[in-house]
């Protein structure tokens, strides 16, 4: 048995792209909880008339963030994306099977894969977390030991990664005291040195140890902090770096997320006369009026061309493509594969 965790706010339509994923594709014993930050009770109630075996969780500060999504409709006040119920996450990651694939609403499995064989050889090889997913980023393979562990999965191991303990890592990723200014001085580091501790991590598309998971995110209160969860993935890794197979990945990418739509505007500020919280709340009602087919285009991203049929005056299409083209345009930056 494994416990599939799905973050969600306010998309129900991909969060019923992702569970129909699930059920298409996931193979083993398993279970799925939703932990739900504010998604008004009437599309919840359609996910859970759809999908009853789910269990939906709500957090501490769920019917506040309903009220907050309807005063943006109402008034335009924009949403802060930054305030994350990182309680409920932990939560429920503590009361979870040992093994946890944790995601979001908006990824969605795109081929079959076996969690149970998958968390068997997890178990066998002392392994912390396995990527399912990566953004067809195969770039960053070059900086990993990629070689075969087993039928289904390679490891992922960094070759050339600094760690240290709690203090020294603290020190380099808050560049306290001017410690990382001065590494960066000394040519030892460079603007794109922290982003290689992301191999030790996984937000959306992961299959975790549970305790590992809890490391990670030990410290993280209430509001995005990548650089805490880095610090410390990159102390957890300091301390079983001996271990080949502490970071692995599935043999094949078997998961993708979206580059067309974001829970808030928060996360992708631009200079787009484009809102994206307006934009959900038409595909919302389209989703649940049942005219809106959230499995188009499956198993790559809806249409650019469906979303727009469902668009009102209020959002001028070129600026709703001049946004996705930015979103796109940062995440290819990245070495992300977007289209």
């Amino acid at each position: 048995m494994i416990t599939i965790l799905i973050k969600s706010f306010n998309r129900p339509f991909y969060l019923d792209r992702c569970l129909s994923s699930i059920h298409r594709f996931v193979k083993g014993n398993y279970k799925v909880n939703i932990l739900d930050d504010g998604t008004p009770e009437k599309y919840l109630n359609k996910i859970k008339e759809k999908y009853p075996e789910v269990n939906i969780q709500r957090s501490g500060q769920y019917h506040q963030k309903v009220k907050i999504i309807q005063e943006n409709l109402e008034t335009g006040k924009e949403i802060d994306g930054f305030q994350i119920p990182t309680q409920l996450w932990i939560d429920a990651v503590k009361n979870a099977t040992d093994f946890v694939l944790v995601t979001e609403d908006d990824v969605w499995f795109t081929k079959p894969v076996d969690l149970e064989e998958i968390t068997t050889q997890m178990k066998t090889h002392e392994t912390a977390l396995v990527k399912l997913g990566w953004h067809g980023n195969t770039d960053a393979f070059k900086k990993l030991d990629t070689s075969m562990i087993s039928e289904h999965l390679n490891r992922s191991y960094p070759k050339k990664l600094f760690t240290s303990n709690r203090w020294v890592m603290d020190l380099f990723m808050h560049n306290k005291f001017k410690f990382f200014s001065l590494l960066y001085r000394l040519g030892l580091v460079d603007h794109f040195t922290q982003q290689k501790y992301w191999h030790l991590n996984s937000i959306l598309m992961g299959v975790w140890q549970k305790d590992y998971w809890l490391y990670v995110w030990k410290d993280v209160q209430g509001r995005v902090d990548e650089k805490m969860q880095l610090r410390n993935a990159a102390v957890w890794f300091h301390e079983h770096k001996k271990n080949l197979n502490m970071v692995a990945m599935s043999r094949e990418e078997c998961m993708k997320t979206t580059f067309q739509s974001s829970a808030t505007n928060s996360y992708h500020k631009s200079d787009c006369d484009f809102d994206v919280n307006y934009f959900n709340h038409l595909i919302n009602e389209a989703w649940l009026n049942e005219s809106f087919d959230v499995m188009q285009n499956f198993p790559q991203d809806i249409s650019l061309s469906y979303f727009e049929k469902f668009l009102d005056k209020k959002i001028n299409r070129e600026e709703f493509r001049k946004w996705v083209a930015q979103f796109k345009d940062l995440y290819r930056s990245l070495g992300a594969t977007v289209d």
